[in-house]
């Protein structure tokens, strides 16, 4: 019965409109959607993280590396009934923010793709930038479609088009995927044989804006960049029915885009051998605005399921690029609320990342109370497993051993002797340190991910021999366990205190303590070491770092 009054309460909420519901904070919204899915089994919720958890969580989600020891202290410490969200909001306003959406967005944009015509770490560069000033994601996309390499400040954004060379298939495909979270591909010679909302002149309804647009070299520079002509229309047959049809730009459902009367003089810059094609009117540049638009509702559905996915580990809508009538998001009208709050705040994606990590439903634990409450349609009575992707875990890796902070305090150093007066506290001073260790750590970050990633285009991982082998005998993992480097293991070689060595190698490592009988174990081991202290001390750092506690986000 209470489960009936909950729903019937949110179905009236939904049907008084976006605005009204807007009272309430998102976060709230959030919660009270999930727990009305839930139903009876609401009382089966896993419970809320402690602090060394959220801490690691929130920090590998928005940071995109584990927290450090300090950094945990300082929190577990703190007695301020606020101090989570305060927590979230510096690690939004934290240059490792802006490094964190790099590599996840990149990764969604360009799958991995080797360099063609636009050098991956401009396109990075391109994205850091654009999360450091928190552009809003409608922009981006919007910058992302539009730009044709001609503009050199915008030239790193034309790597979506420019390194798919703008080829039907791959750009069509790319373009479903990752702005309408719908894969188009089996649309392309008839409707999908499986989806029935598929259809062809989906797929070419996105092809038409392209259909005119071509890559052009530059004969002195030999730049590429992306040329308009005026004439070329789409036109495509069924190979099942035979059936032939025509279309004019459009966004699935959306009207056409009609073409305006051409004028007598119908370029800016006729293309030629020389010239790239400059037309007073472009149907590339319709895309931008059609995608955009506040009328295409799965534009902005896309997007958020996406960011949901990133933070609680898996999507309403799952595989990320499969919405269709026939497979429903487990969460229908939270989604959809969600999407229209998300553009009602002008695109803003840390306000959505905010409101979305401060719900209950993000917090709890991962362990479900009950295996037999587990199930395919997700419920979020618990919170998911994630495993780090092959960037959290070299960032993490790095931080875990020391890297990391030994590279900062280099970087500061250097700063410091440069400028007598440099302060390290203030926000420009954190921008320019965290530039300076990225580059620094970018070689070694580089080498970490090609063997946890490889040519795979998903941002997460599965084990492998060869993951095995590099944390097992991995020359770079050597070196990094080595004495004598003013890292981790060093600084755990000065701890007399076996117990305390031990709780300081959990808190770097685990970003949390021992159990007593992790603890017992683990003192025991070092004790009774027959290949001696520094030797036993290295091998307990190595089996938590090779762990599957460490892998994860949980």
């Amino acid at each position: 019965m209470q489960f009936l009054l909950k729903t019937a309460g949110l179905i009236s909420l939904l049907l008084v409109g976006v605005n009204q519901v807007q009272a309430q904070p998102l976060r709230d919204i959030i919660d009270t959607f999930v727990v009305a899915a839930q139903g009876e089994s609401s009382s089966s919720q896993s419970d809320l993280l402690d602090d060394y958890g959220f801490a690691r969580r929130v920090h590998l989600d928005l940071t995109g590396r584990i927290p450090t020891v300090s950094e945990i202290l300082e929190f577990v410490g703190d007695r301020d009934q606020q101090k989570r969200e305060a927590l979230v909001e510096r690690l939004l306003a934290s240059p490792a923010y802006a490094r964190n959406m790099q590599y996840a967005f990149d990764v969604m944009f360009m799958e991995r793709l080797p360099k063609k015509h636009v050098p991956p770490e401009e396109f990075q560069a391109y994205l850091r930038k654009s999360f450091a000033e928190n552009k809003p994601y409608n922009q981006l996309a919007a910058e992302i479609l539009t730009a044709d390499g001609s503009v050199p400040e915008l030239r790193a954004a034309s790597r979506f088009l420019l390194d798919r060379e703008i080829k039907r298939e791959e750009t069509v495909r790319a373009i479903g995927r990752v702005f309408l979270g719908r894969d188009l591909q089996c649309a392309q010679c008839h409707n999908h044989p499986n989806v029935d909302d598929y259809l062809q002149q989906h797929y070419y309804g996105v092809a038409a804006f392209l259909q005119r647009s071509y890559l052009f070299t530059d004969p002195s520079s030999k730049v590429v960049s992306i040329g308009d002509k005026i004439e070329g229309d789409v036109t495509f047959t069924s190979v099942f029915t035979g059936e032939d049809g025509k279309t004019q730009p459009r966004i699935l459902e959306l009207p056409e885009i009609k073409d305006p009367q051409q004028e007598e003089q119908p370029y800016e810059v006729k293309p030629d051998a020389k010239n790239r094609g400059v037309p007073k009117y472009s149907r590339r540049l319709q895309l931008a605005p059609a995608m955009t638009s506040a009328d295409n509702l799965a534009f902005r559905q896309n997007i958020t399921n996406r960011i949901w996915a990133m933070l609680l580990g898996q999507g309403f809508v799952e595989p990320l690029d499969m919405f269709h009538a026939g497979n429903v998001a487990s969460h229908p009208e939270l989604l959809t609320a969600m999407a229209d709050e998300f553009m009602a705040h002008g695109y803003d994606i840390k306000y959505l990342i905010k409101e979305i990590v401060m719900t209950q439903t993000y917090q709890r634990q991962s362990e479900l109370k009950s295996q037999e409450l587990a199930d395919e349609k997700p419920r979020y009575l618990s919170g998911t497993l994630k495993p780090l992707s092959p960037e959290q875990f070299a960032w993490s890796f790095l931080q875990a051993v020391g890297m990391v902070g030994k590279t900062e305090r280099s970087v500061i150093a250097g700063l410091k002797k440069e400028n007598a007066g440099f302060r390290e506290v203030t926000a420009e001073s954190a921008v320019l340190i965290e530039e300076k260790v990225s580059e620094a750590l970018n070689s070694q970050v580089d080498s970490i991910v090609k063997v946890f990633a490889g040519s795979n285009a998903a941002s997460r991982f599965d084990a492998s021999a060869n993951h095995a082998l590099y944390l097992l005998n991995g020359p770079e993992v050597a070196k990094w366990l080595a004495s004598g480097q003013d890292m981790l293991l060093d600084q755990l070689l000065k701890t007399d205190d076996k117990k305390a060595l031990v709780d300081n190698a959990f808190l770097a490592i685990y970003s949390r303590l021992p159990h007593d009988s992790e603890s017992k174990l683990a003192v025991e081991f070092i004790s009774v070491a027959e290949q001696g202290r520094e030797e036993a001390v290295r091998e307990l750092v190595r089996t938590l770092l090779c762990s599957a506690e460490f892998r994860f986000n949980k």
